[in-house]
């Protein structure tokens, strides 16, 4: 696993949301946007993750940043965790974990004992022009929109 870097180039990508629309990277040049990688929609960490990025929406429109959720999980699977929790922003399916692989997020897990290929829990903040500027590979699912929130807050 070869994780990007902050001062990289993002790598562009389109991918559908959870009603099919496909999302490009590049139509969102001039906002900051936060790519945050989860293993799976509607699972304890992961909804404690959305959840709290979901109450922190209005600070994040406020600074500029838009938020998309992105994991393996089939367009289906979505709807069902946007309703569930009211989340107010895209999720976006990857399915064959080609953007996962693009960020370097796709790779070797261990679980209870088990070994397997899945996303790790990183985001990316993309500036304005298209460019890492951090990466947040060091937070609880509970604090992450925090230590998102305090980093755009300089």
């Amino acid at each position: 696993m070869n994780t990007l870097t902050a001062g990289a180039a993002a790598p562009a990508f389109t991918l559908p949301n959870q009603d099919g629309t496909e999302i490009s990277l590049c139509d969102l040049a001039g906002k900051k946007v936060l790519v945050y990688f989860y293993p799976k929609a509607l699972t304890p960490g992961c909804t404690t993750q959305a959840c709290g990025l979901r109450d922190s929406k209005e600070e994040l429109d406020a600074l500029n940043t838009v938020v998309f959720g992105v994991s393996p999980d089939p367009v289906k699977r979505l709807p069902k965790f946007i309703e569930k929790h009211q989340l107010n922003f895209d999720l976006l399916s990857d399915e064959d974990h080609s953007v996962a692989d693009q960020f370097g997020v796709w790779g070797r897990k261990k679980f209870m004992g088990k070994e397997y290929d899945g996303i790790h829990r990183i985001s990316f903040l993309i500036d304005e022009n298209g460019q890492i500027e951090k990466v947040f590979d060091k937070f609880k699912t509970s604090n992450h929109h925090d230590v998102v929130v305090d980093y755009l807050k300089g």
